[in-house]
């Protein structure tokens, strides 16, 4: 991570999926200097980057031909992640209050994010 983001600190949220919790994968974290945030499992909800992904795979299925390597659909993916408007991202993140007191409104229920 050092080589593309510098020093640090590093914050890291994922969603606590059973191989993530892998103690190969906690130590390298903790051997990389790489802190874990506290986050629910299975909470999309509270996680925006997860209508982000929905976004991309519309745009690459919509995509005129399906891509048929690796290298193909790396360029796609970047392609198409590249054309995701800022407004997108931005809203996303906005949403995060919002997104929060329907969780708490739920008792930490599902909500309609």
């Amino acid at each position: 991570m050092k080589i593309y983001f510098g020093a640090g600190p590093f914050l890291f949220q994922h969603d606590c999926a059973p191989v993530h919790k892998a103690r190969s994968i906690k130590t390298w974290m903790t051997e990389s200097g790489v802190d874990e945030l506290d986050w629910p499992a299975q909470s999309p909800d509270l996680n925006p980057i997860e209508h982000l992904w929905d976004e991309l795979e519309r745009r690459l299925r919509a995509r005129p031909s399906r891509p048929t390597s690796v290298c193909d659909l790396t360029n796609a993916l970047l392609e198409e992640w590249s054309k995701i408007p800022i407004n997108t991202l931005l809203n996303l993140v906005d949403s995060l209050p919002r997104r929060v007191e329907a969780v708490i409104a739920a008792k930490g229920g599902p909500t309609s994010y």
